[in-house]
C-alpha cells in the first residue's frame, strides 16, 4: 500500500479527517497542505530528499485569503506536479460535478481517480486508493456513464468557447472573424455544424436555448 501520501485541502476538518482515516487504516505517512503552493513545495522537497510522495489527494477549489499564491487551484497543482513527478498517482476529491471538466481531467491531466465529495466520500477515497494501488483507475459511481458514447458526447474547449461567444450575442459571421483572428477553425460551415451538434446533444430548441442550458450546467 502507499506509504507516503500528500493531501491538498484548505478545509482543515476535511484534510485532518482524511489524514486520521488513512493513518489508521493504511499506516501511511500523511502530510496535509492547505495551499497548492505549499503542496508543490512539499512534493519538490520530498523528491530532492529521495523520499517522494507516492499519492496526491487534492481538492480543486481553494478559497482565496490574504496570502498571495502562484497556483490558483487544484488543476494548476496537478499540472505542476505532473511536470515535476510524472509517475505520482493523483486522486481529485471535489464537489465538482460538471462532466466535461471531469472528463478533461481524466483525459488531459491524466488523474488516476475522481472521488465526489459527498456523504460517501471518505469511504470512496479508500476504494479509490485500493484500486489505484493495484494499477487501476477510480471514478465515483455517480459519473459511471461519463464514457458512454451513447450518453455523452465529448465537450471540447472549442465548443465551450463557441457557446461563450454565442452567449455574448455574437452572430455566426462575427464568431467566424473572431476565430479567424485567433488562427482557429473559423469556417461558417464548421461553426454551423458544431452549433447543430451541440443543440442535438443538449436537446436545445434553438441557439438561445442552447446558451441557457450551457449556463445552467456551468459551462459558460
Amino acid at each position: 500500500m502507499f506509504k507516503k501520501i500528500l493531501i491538498a485541502e484548505d478545509i482543515d476538518s476535511i484534510g485532518l479527517g482524511l489524514s486520521t482515516i488513512l493513518e489508521k487504516l493504511h499506516a501511511a505517512e500523511i502530510v496535509h497542505a492547505r495551499y497548492c503552493d505549499d503542496a508543490l513545495l512539499k512534493i519538490k522537497k520530498a523528491a530532492q530528499d529521495d523520499m517522494p510522495f507516492e499519492l496526491l489527494i487534492t481538492d480543486l477549489s481553494f478559497a482565496p485569503d490574504h496570502r498571495q499564491v502562484k497556483l490558483q487551484g487544484g488543476e494548476d497543482l496537478i499540472v505542476a506536479v505532473r511536470t515535476l513527478q510524472p509517475d505520482i498517482k493523483i486522486i481529485v476529491y471535489s464537489v465538482e460535478d460538471r462532466m466535461y471538466k471531469i472528463r478533461r481531467m481524466l483525459d488531459f491531466l491524466h488523474i488516476d481517480g475522481f472521488v465526489w465529495k459527498g456523504r460517501e466520500g471518505s469511504g470512496e477515497i479508500l476504494k479509490a486508493i485500493d484500486a489505484i494501488f493495484n494499477e487501476g483507475k477510480y471514478l465515483s459511481p455517480r459519473f459511471s456513464h461519463i464514457f458512454n458514447p451513447a450518453a455523452v458526447m465529448e465537450i471540447r474547449e472549442a465548443d465551450i468557447e463557441l457557446i461563450r461567444l454565442l452567449s455574448e450575442g455574437h452572430s455566426q459571421p462575427e464568431i467566424s472573424n473572431i476565430l479567424k483572428a485567433q488562427n482557429k477553425n473559423s469556417s461558417t460551415s464548421y461553426i454551423e455544424k458544431r452549433i447543430s451538434s451541440l443543440k442535438e446533444l443538449f436537446k436545445a430548441k434553438n441557439t438561445l436555448h442552447l446558451v441557457s442550458i450551457a449556463k445552467d450546467m456551468g459551462l459558460v
